[in-house]
C-alpha cells in the first residue's frame, strides 16, 4: 500500500521533471533562437557592405555564402568547445560525488537531509525521504539535489554544435536570399525590409521564452540589425570611393 506521503512525494516528483524538462527544450529554443539572430545580423552586415560596393551579383551571392559558412562553422566549433568544457565539469563533479558516497556515506546521507530542509521539508519527513532517496539511487539524488545535474541528461557537445550551426545558417539564409533574389534596383530596401521583420520574430521569440517584454526586445533586435547594416554599407560604399581605380581593379581579380 502507497502511502498519502509517498504518494505527494511521487507526484512532487514527476512534476518536478516535467518541469526541468521543459526548461531544457526552452532553453534548447531560445539558443536556437539566439544563433538564428546571429545569423542574420552577420550575414545581413556583409552582404549589404559588398552591395554597397558592387551591383555585381556573383560577388555579392560570393561573399554572402562566405559570411553563412565561416559563420556556421564558427558557431558550431564554440558551441562545441563551450559545451564539452560544461560537460567535463559535469562530469568531474559527478565522479567526485561517486568517491565521496562511497568513501563517507552516513556524511552524505546528512548532507541530503540538510538540503531537503533548506527545501522546507520538516526534519522527521526529510531524514526519511534523505533514506529512500539513497536506498533508490543516491548518486542520482545528490547530483540533482546537491549539483543540480541530471546524470541521465549530460549535455552532448556533438548536438550543441548541430543545434547552433543549423540555426545560424537559416538566419543568414534570410539576407543572402533576399539580396540574390531581387533585383538591383529593389536588392538593398528588400534585404532591410527581409531583415527587419526577421529580426522582430526572432527578438519577440527570444524575449518570450525569457519571460521579457517581447515589444521591447523585438525593437532592440531590429535596432541592433538596422545599424550593422548601416555601418557596414557606408564603411564599404566610402572606402569603395576612396580607393584607387588600380587597387579597386586588384581587388576583384
Amino acid at each position: 500500500m502507497t502511502l498519502p506521503s509517498e504518494g505527494a512525494h511521487a507526484g512532487h516528483d514527476d512534476a518536478e521533471e516535467r518541469a526541468e524538462g521543459l526548461n531544457n527544450r526552452l532553453n534548447w529554443l531560445r539558443a536556437g533562437v539566439l544563433g538564428a539572430n546571429d545569423g542574420i545580423v552577420s550575414t545581413a552586415g556583409v552582404v549589404m557592405g559588398v552591395a554597397g560596393a558592387t551591383t555585381d551579383d556573383s560577388t555579392i551571392l560570393i561573399a554572402g555564402v562566405a559570411a553563412l559558412v565561416a559563420g556556421a562553422i564558427s558557431m558550431a566549433a564554440g558551441e562545441y568547445v563551450s559545451v564539452s568544457t560544461q560537460r567535463d565539469t559535469e562530469e568531474s563533479l559527478i565522479a567526485k560525488e561517486r568517491r565521496e558516497l562511497r568513501e563517507m556515506p552516513e556524511e552524505e546521507l546528512q548532507e541530503l537531509e540538510g538540503f531537503l530542509r533548506a527545501r522546507g521539508l520538516e526534519p522527521d519527513t526529510a531524514a526519511d525521504v534523505a533514506q529512500q532517496l539513497t536506498e533508490r539511487d543516491a548518486l542520482r539524488a545528490h547530483a540533482a539535489l546537491e549539483l543540480g545535474i541530471d546524470v541521465d541528461d549530460l549535455t552532448s557537445p556533438w548536438a550543441a554544435a548541430a543545434a547552433s550551426m543549423v540555426a545560424f545558417t537559416l538566419g543568414a539564409l534570410v539576407p543572402l536570399l533576399a539580396i540574390t533574389l531581387f533585383p538591383d534596383g529593389a536588392r538593398v530596401w528588400a534585404t532591410i525590409l527581409t531583415v527587419t521583420a526577421a529580426l522582430a520574430v526572432t527578438g519577440w521569440t527570444s524575449a518570450r521564452l525569457g519571460y521579457a517584454p517581447p515589444i521591447r526586445a523585438a525593437l532592440r533586435n531590429v535596432a541592433g540589425g538596422l545599424l550593422a547594416m548601416l555601418v557596414t554599407y557606408v564603411a564599404v560604399s566610402y572606402t569603395h570611393l576612396t580607393l584607387p581605380t588600380t587597387a579597386i581593379v586588384s581587388i576583384s581579380v
